[in-house]
């Protein structure tokens, strides 16, 4: 059972970090949880997040769209186009060793995320050009990996939002949810 001082502690701990998450998205820096915060900006939210596999970190950084009561599946995020999965800048995936992605080796390093969205299909990308605006400079001949990967139903999530979830013995998965939309796919770090 936890101690008053230990509980205390930790809600004090949270409450900063809380702050903290909640001034750095309304000063233009980076956010890590942009469904966390008061959303009243209209712009596209720079966001990121860190995920420990095994024992290495998983990064991802990406701008964070709203949906602000447009409809983005098939009007705003067309279907069966390449996508930055974000806005702006493509996504960036950085790997710190070796992954198993799609059943192919992806070697450490840094990489573009793009998705070819679909009514009941989406294909996943890994993409070794790293650093591209929008897809406009995407070229397939640069991919890593594709991987077809089933969208499934979720709540509403306003703000576009990844996720790296911690399995066992070095796999884990890679998430994103946007709107009433969530992908995954799993990943397997290797030593």
């Amino acid at each position: 059972m936890l101690s008053f001082k230990k509980a205390f502690g930790i809600l004090s701990l949270a409450c900063l970090l809380l702050g903290s998450i909640l001034l750095k998205a309304q000063s233009g820096e980076v956010c890590y949880n942009p469904n966390l915060v008061k959303d009243t900006s209209k712009r596209s939210i720079k966001s990121a997040v860190a995920g420990v596999i095994g024992n290495d970190t998983v990064k991802i950084n990406y701008h964070s769209p709203g949906v602000r009561g447009r409809i983005i599946w098939g009007g705003l995020v067309p279907y069966d186009e390449v996508w930055v999965t974000g806005a702006h800048d493509a996504t960036t995936l950085e790997l710190p060793v070796t992954a198993i992605i799609g059943g192919k080796a992806v070697p450490a390093g840094k990489y573009a995320f793009f998705t070819i969205p679909g009514k009941s299909e989406w294909t996943v990308i890994i993409n070794s050009k790293w650093d591209q605006h929008l897809a406009t400079e995407y070229d397939e001949k640069e991919d890593i990996v594709r991987l077809k990967v089933k969208p499934q139903r979720h709540a509403l999530t306003e703000r576009l939002q990844y996720f790296i979830e911690p399995g066992k013995a070095g796999a884990g998965k890679m998430a994103m949810a946007w709107e009433k939309i969530r992908i995954e796919f799993p990943v397997i770090l290797k030593k």
